[in-house]
């Protein structure tokens, strides 16, 4: 007998198969099973009227002139469709005259199109509202207001600086480097200088024993980003909680710090999941928008690492429709064996950080002990070898080849979106 498990893969799912008898857990956020009793819209109108340790957002917005709203790039899945409609008209109630732009925080990511803004946004927002878009490599467009606790420069977009009400929206998860996403992370990296990201998440950061998922507490990364997120003044931020289907199962609103930590207590009560090793771990990004490039992918291999235990073998769904990722990234993973490239990274001081080289650092820390399986239908799978990587069609494919190296006998742990889970040592 064989079970069959979804993973998620684009805009869809590819089925893997796994005999029952090698079959040793399937791991799931119990936040995918999580069922909200009030719409999508309900649970943000009541975030916005009970906002955390702030006064509601129409009244921040009185007598505001520049109104800021930072707001997440075409990599994340944050519903803006339906959030930022509601956060408008929540700041128009207070101050219908109010100058507001909507800054797209892309990071070190190319810039949103119109088309996926237009499907990030709709196109009401698109068509009537000020949007601007954040470009990490232009630096006409930031402004240096401070040195952060690691020593790193602070340079953060001219118009998230200059404006009278600057708030974020996004969502939280947990991060493989940041502790969590949400919050102070749409300041930096979100709207950050190319220098200051760069610096941000240097090697040195990058491999700090609390530089890891789930954790806040003494993370080097972490505590620049709040810094930098309290010295352009943001007094108001929005994220969200998501279910396997992207949809939005809890909301809050209000203070930097204190709305961002009710957001991190509910994501771990309903994401934590612990260990479980197997000889073989099946894993993927979560399905598109995360899982459009290669870049992205350590996200979920890190997760898998945890539960690979020495040298169990990774199986990563990830469609790459959107090729490697950054460039930086792909010549990175293509210039060696993995023990060269980790070499190679642990010498480069962190003021000449190379865009991307955090993503490259992870893969290559999981490569070094494992072997990786990578299913994709859009990368060229000449290409996925010269990234250390085996490449794979199907989950099934990559189960077969897997076994080939662990034994037909093997172990097989299932964590259909490794993004979504945090892993806990019991």
């Amino acid at each position: 007998m064989h079970k069959t498990i979804p993973i998620p893969y684009y805009t869809s799912t590819l089925n893997l198969h796994v005999d029952e008898e090698n079959l040793k857990a399937v791991l799931t956020a119990k936040m995918h099973g999580f069922h909200a009793e009030k719409s999508q819209e309900q649970l943000v109108l009541d975030a916005l009227e009970h906002p955390v340790g702030s006064p509601r957002l129409r009244e921040l917005a009185r007598d505001k002139q520049k109104i800021v709203i930072v707001t997440s790039d075409h990599t994340r899945a944050v519903p803006s469709k339906i959030t930022l409609p509601l956060l408008l008209k929540e700041i128009r109630s207070g101050n219908p005259q109010a100058d507001i732009t909507i800054l797209i925080a892309t990071g070190l990511h190319r810039p949103t199109t119109e088309e996926e803004q237009r499907r990030m946004f709709g196109d009401e927002i698109v068509d009537h509202e000020k949007i601007a878009i954040n470009n990490a490599f232009d630096p006409e467009q930031f402004v240096e207001l401070c040195t952060l606790p690691s020593g790193a420069v602070f340079q953060v977009n001219k118009l998230a600086a200059q404006c009278d009400l600057l708030m974020t929206e996004g969502f939280v998860e947990p991060h493989f480097f940041a502790g969590f996403s949400g919050g102070r992370k749409s300041i930096l990296p979100g709207v950050c200088s190319e220098r200051t990201v760069n610096e941000n998440h240097s090697y040195k950061a990058v491999s700090h024993p609390r530089s890891n998922s789930g954790m806040l507490k003494d993370n080097p990364i972490h505590a620049d980003m709040l810094c930098a997120a309290k010295a352009v003044n943001v007094q108001f931020i929005f994220n969200v909680a998501l279910d396997g289907e992207k949809k939005i199962v809890a909301a809050w609103a209000g203070d930097l710090e204190k709305a961002h930590e009710a957001g991190v207590a509910f994501i771990r009560q309903w994401s934590q999941c612990p260990v479980v090793t197997g000889d073989i771990v099946v894993t993927s990004n979560g399905g598109y928008p995360l899982d459009q490039n290669l870049y992205q992918s350590p996200k979920a291999m890190a997760t898998a690492e945890a539960c690979a235990g020495e040298d169990g073998v990774i199986i990563m769904c990830c469609s790459c429709c959107d090729g490697m990722g950054g460039a930086h990234f792909g010549e990175i993973l293509q210039r060696g064996t993995p023990d060269e490239i980790d070499r190679y990274l642990s010498e480069i001081p962190p003021q000449k950080t190379i865009p991307e080289q955090w993503c490259a650092q992870v893969c290559v820390r999981v490569l070094r002990k494992h072997q990786v399986i990578l299913v994709t239908t859009f990368l060229d799978h000449d290409e996925v070898r010269r990234a250390n990587m085996i490449p794979a069609s199907t989950p099934d494919e990559a189960l077969e080849i897997a076994y080939r190296l662990k034994g037909e006998h093997a172990s097989v742990v299932v964590i259909p979106d490794g993004v979504s889970v945090l892993t806990v040592n019991e």
